[in-house]
């Protein structure tokens, strides 16, 4: 395992496929042992110094510190967690270094973690031992917190992992896509924008574009801004409403033909209906978002559930694209815009997706924004409102305190 250098696994070995708690292992697993010469050994061993040392025997060539694994229950609780193949492979290298007289027994049955008693799991590395200390109070901490949340959150806090893992990956393309209908009669589209990144030998390709519906340029909207003619990254085009749903269904097979395909929006609804539209019909169904999407299939991750899970919130209300692209830091102008609510809408799931796991990344952009050991965060005015924004360039924030600074992990594509 360790670059060549510790022994290989042996041939045969029995292996119970699953997980252990990593406090089970580091706690529990070497007071269960019969002999006691061998509790030393295995203390040193999975000590948190040593487990983050580039020569400790677990280290995987090209990986920057010692992988672990982020289990995440149907109940939302989350778990640090060993394989049982780390586990094996502890008690046989310490048996193969001559560190034990023979490989010390496994922790007990009870004490395993099949992959089917998990929602999801995801790797995660840890290269510094205070990093992974905190990591494991960070996780215990947010558990007691989820302690009767509701369901809709579970699901909502799974999702998230779940869009985290999927993008790590660099599985398939990824497709924002959003759809402008006139105001007055939602089935007459005037407008699409889209944004993609998909891989090419590991690295992304990035396209997006704005089509606006020749024939119906006559429409102006009555009830939202009309950004029709402001696309802010290139030249939109105009085509008639045959070529617009053409270019839509070419585009959804093209993608869907070199992989899973995942389509991007910020409230899903109403843009799947369109896509699904005799006007359109550039797609049938859509499979639910899962560890191991298929090719061919059409997945549907929405930016307004990925934020309520980051916020830490339930309810029907979802916020506004504009609501969270000022609340995760990206700069935004002439929404109401296809092109453009398309352009944000990808690069706010990017910087959620391309962040740390939800209850770190909460912390980590809005810091002490949680009350009374709920996961659910708490802004500001100033935070909060556009206008409030503007005027505070001019006055300042007076008590709110200062506006903390854009995140190194707001990515953008």
């Amino acid at each position: 395992m360790h670059h060549g250098a510790g022994p290989q696994a042996p041939p045969g070995t029995e292996q119970r496929i699953g997980y252990y708690r990593f406090t089970d292992i580091f706690f529990e697993w070497h007071q269960a042992l019969p002999n006691q010469e061998d509790v030393s050994p295995l203390k040193a061993l999975i000590a948190y110094n040593a487990l983050v040392h580039p020569d400790h025997p677990l280290r995987k060539p090209g990986v920057s510190g010692l992988e672990l694994y982020r289990g995440t229950f149907a109940s939302g609780e989350m778990r640090l967690l060993f394989s049982s193949a780390q586990v094996e492979y502890i008690r046989y290298w310490l048996h193969a270094m001559q560190l034990t007289k023979e490989p010390i027994p496994l922790p007990t049955s009870e004490y395993l973690i099949r992959q089917s008693d998990l929602e999801q799991c995801s790797p995660d590395v840890y290269s510094d031992a205070a990093v992974l200390k905190r990591a494991i109070k960070v996780i215990e901490k947010n558990n007691k917190r989820l302690k009767g949340a509701d369901s809709i959150l579970a699901l909502r806090r799974l999702t998230f992992e779940r869009v985290r893992t999927l993008w790590a990956a660099k599985l398939g393309t990824w497709c924002a896509m959003d759809f402008e209908a006139w105001d007055r009669d939602h089935t007459l589209l005037t407008e699409f924008g889209w944004k993609t990144v998909r891989w090419v030998d590991g690295e992304p390709v990035r396209e997006h574009g704005h089509l606006v519906v020749q024939e119906r340029r006559k429409y102006l909207q009555h009830y939202v801004p009309n950004h029709r003619e402001f696309y802010n990254f290139g030249e939109s085009e105009d085509v008639n409403k045959d070529q617009f749903s053409q270019r839509i269904c070419d585009m959804v097979d093209e993608h869907r033909a070199s992989g899973p395909l995942f389509l991007v929006f910020h409230g899903h609804s109403q843009d799947i209906k369109y896509l699904k539209s005799e006007a359109i019909k550039a797609l049938d169904r859509t499979e639910i978002l899962s560890d191991s999407p298929a090719n061919g299939e059409v997945y549907v991750v929405d930016t307004a559930e990925l934020f309520s899970a980051l916020e830490g919130v339930s309810g029907g209300n979802m916020r506004s694209l504009e609501s969270i692209c000022r609340l995760l830091q990206i700069p935004t102008k002439y929404l109401h815009n296809a092109g453009n609510d398309a352009y944000y809408t990808l690069d706010a799931m990017v910087a959620m997706a391309s962040g740390d796991p939800v209850d770190q990344q909460r912390e980590q952009r809005w810091p002490n924004h949680t009350q009374d050991h709920k996961p659910e965060v708490t802004f500001q005015d100033w935070e909060e409102d556009s206008d409030f924004s503007d005027m505070e360039g001019i006055f300042g924030p007076g008590q709110a305190g200062q506006q903390p600074q854009a995140d190194d992990d707001d990515v953008d594509l």
